[in-house]
């Protein structure tokens, strides 16, 4: 596969590049929707997502864990990644993987600190950067010490085009837009491509 802008997750699909297909109930509808819902639509997408606990907003922690870890089975039952949020949950959605660990994970719109990034990555997880990244210094730092082979990008729900991400995230890793398009791309095939 040629080098492209991968967009790990986006709430606005533009048909260029590589964008993510997935299928999940978020936190914040975890008390409006069925998380068998989502299971006829798994032959169709590549990922569980966006998944996970969101302690700002919301349902009841419960509810949101219950969904949570249901579909963190389905994912480990099916052998399909996920896609996480986490908002002021990320100890928690550590606990939760521990328990029930998909085959891979990808934080979306990490926005923690290094310390957080330094412990998703001993697990083997991705994180993938987005808009807000350039918003908080602790994030900006995260993203610089994000080994290539772990790393992600995306629009999410902002207008900001993939390609002005890719250039931020170059500028602020002292790499050239290519080096991320090669090392997004790799990540993409060897989670989603993987024979």
């Amino acid at each position: 596969m040629e080098s492209a802008y991968v967009n790990i997750h986006t709430h606005r699909p533009t048909g260029r590049g590589i964008e993510l297909r997935t299928a999940g109930v978020h936190p914040w509808d975890a008390d409006k929707e069925d998380v068998e819902s989502i299971v006829p639509l798994l032959a169709e997408v590549e990922a569980i997502g966006e998944i996970g606990l969101d302690f700002l907003r919301g349902p009841s922690s419960a509810v949101q864990y219950a969904a949570f870890r249901a579909q963190l089975r389905i994912a480990r039952e099916r052998g399909l990644p996920v896609v996480l949020h986490a908002v002021r949950a990320f100890e928690a959605v550590m606990r939760c993987l521990a328990e029930c660990e998909p085959r891979a994970v990808i934080f979306h719109g990490f926005i923690g600190s290094p310390e957080q990034a330094r412990q998703a990555l001993r697990k083997g997880y991705f994180l993938s950067f987005g808009e807000r990244t350039f918003r908080s210094p602790k994030t900006l730092a995260a993203l610089r010490e994000t080994p290539p082979d772990r790393l992600f990008l995306e629009t999410d729900d902002s207008r900001t085009p993939i390609e002005a991400i890719y250039a931020r995230a170059a500028e602020a890793r002292g790499e050239r837009v290519e080096e991320l398009q090669r090392a997004t791309t790799r990540n993409y095939e060897r989670i989603f491509r993987h024979g």
